[in-house]
């Protein structure tokens, strides 16, 4: 109940009791009167006596009547007055869907009972649900609701001692007291993530459910609650980091892990500025050995630690803000390189970070109208191992690119796990097979017969197909047999800055 609402009703309790009142002021003199109007019609002492005693009694029992009814009223006011207060306490104090401690009650717990180095043993489990968005968008926000609820559940029938707290959507807290072993506390994590995986009826069918979970130690890790809490997220990130559906406890490398990819990220920031990168391209040949584009690889060549490889920056660029400065910084230096690469198109390689923001496409269109460079001669490469979502706004942005001119290839085609879907929902101009098929083609012929099937895809629905990774005259030779029609690897060519490029336009490859 808000302040106003308070004051609202304590001014109708004082309004009742100001009647009441006001009723006793013009009740108790009645019996005086009639003891007045005795003495004026009688004059039989006995008479007037009876009469006094009769209305002092009268008057005494309406007095005390009024009172204890007055007492009554307040008293049942005040129940009620303290229901309301105890009901909106309890709104405050608990989450109204899954039942568990709110934010900022579990937090005022977790401080009371987490209070220095001297303190009982304690473990702090913080657990994120899996893939949330994905049921809510597929079964609608019921189904997440009961997800939720169904998690709490399972926590609570794991550990019912346990404190659980609602942090955020799907983020919770959990706190066991008594706790000093991460062996212990990783039990019952991976009991949680038991229960969670057993089938349980949502939105009308069985479904399992996943998290991950992240576990800090007090005193062990840590005497602080807040920075109990920072320790187990920052578990909780290496275990969805390495795949989800797990149980991950703090250990102080982790820390050393952030410092170097703070580090990275701020002299990537700063390489980025001051224009200390550059690009390597390698060229793709067609069937007849003749040269039909660059692709564009991003190198950093540090001035302490050397050559710094993208498998190190890239990832730090995707969890910061910097994919989008890099992205940019690539396709600018590409667009203005590509003349004097000598090939009439170049393909650059896009984050699915990037593609997830809405001006991605109108970012993209500025530079190339900024450069002077025709959208047809571009190819962006989206890895085929990013979630792509129909009708979402990785689609709009590729759908946009696609009207500059600009063609789409499926990089590493093959190495997920929803190559057809793609096929089926969305338009591809290229598809590059992964390197992992071409270089087990001489041995595996699960993965010839693979190839050949791509390749088949591709000359039905007209998209070009290129083969990364070759290396040997052999696989050359089996992709050409199969029915591939580009080919990249560094027996034709490795990713070379432009300055060293020594491929002239029309060079064929050996």
């Amino acid at each position: 109940m808000s302040k106003v609402g308070r004051r609202a009703g304590a001014r109708a309790l004082i309004d009742s009791h100001t009647r009441l009142a006001a009723i006793a002021i013009g009740v108790v003199p009645l019996p005086f009167i009639l003891i007045i109007a005795a003495f004026v019609l009688a004059s039989d002492r006995d008479t007037i006596d009876a009469l006094l005693l009769g209305g002092a009694a009268l008057s005494l029992v309406t007095v005390f009547g009024l009172l204890i009814a007055s007492f009554l009223v307040l008293r049942r006011r005040l129940y009620a007055f303290a229901a309301d207060r105890m009901a909106v306490a309890d709104r405050a104090r608990y989450d109204g869907l899954t039942g568990a401690l709110s934010r900022a009650a579990f937090l005022g717990e977790f401080k009371a009972r987490v209070s220095g180095e001297a303190a009982a043993p304690v473990a702090y489990l913080q657990i994120d649900m899996d893939h949330l968005k994905a049921l809510n968008d597929g079964d609608g926000h019921g189904a997440g609701d009961a997800a939720l609820k169904h998690l709490v559940s399972a926590i609570a029938a794991v550990a019912p001692q346990a404190l659980i707290g609602r942090l955020g959507g799907d983020e919770f807290g959990i706190l066991l007291e008594g706790c000093g072993s991460k062996k212990a506390a990783v039990a019952i994590g991976q009991q949680v993530l038991a229960a969670l995986n057993a089938p349980v009826a949502v939105a009308g069918r069985q479904v399992r459910l996943s998290a991950t979970i992240g576990i800090s130690l007090s005193p062990e890790d840590s005497a602080f609650p807040d920075q109990l809490i920072s320790l187990a997220d920052l578990a909780l990130y290496e275990g969805k980091r390495t795949g989800r559906h797990r149980v991950m406890a703090f250990d102080p490398e982790m820390l050393t892990d952030v410092r170097h990819k703070r580090l990275i990220e701020r002299e990537l920031r700063a390489a980025i500025i001051l224009d200390e990168l550059d690009l390597h391209y390698q060229p793709v040949f067609d069937a007849e050995g003749r040269l039909q584009s660059h692709e564009a690889l991003v190198r950093w060549q540090h001035k302490v630690r050397g050559t710094v490889p993208p498998s190190e920056f890239i990832h730090i660029a995707e969890e910061s803000d910097l994919i989008s400065r890099l992205g940019e910084w690539v396709l600018r230096r590409a667009c203005l390189d590509i003349e004097a690469l000598g090939a009439p198109r170049l393909s650059i390689n896009v984050s699915a970070a990037q593609l997830r923001r809405s001006d991605f496409a109108e970012r993209f269109a500025a530079i190339v109208a900024e450069t002077g460079i025709e959208g047809k001669r571009l190819t962006i490469e989206v890895t085929e191992t990013v979630p792509l979502k129909s009708g979402g706004v990785e689609e709009r942005n590729l759908a946009a690119l696609r009207e500059l001119g600009v063609r789409v290839a499926i990089d590493d085609f093959g190495a997920g796990h929803a190559s057809l879907e793609y096929l089926k929902k969305f338009s591809f101009d290229v598809l590059k097979i992964d390197r992992s098929y071409v270089a087990n083609l001489a041995d595996n012929p699960v993965d010839n017969v693979l190839v050949a099937a791509i390749c088949e895809i591709g000359r039905v629905s007209g998209i070009e197909i290129v083969a990364e990774g070759v290396e040997t005259a052999e696989q050359l030779e089996l992709l050409k047999a199969a029915g591939c029609t580009h080919f990249q690897g560094f027996l034709l060519g490795r990713p070379q800055p432009l300055a060293r490029k020594n491929v002239p336009l029309g060079a064929r490859a050996a």
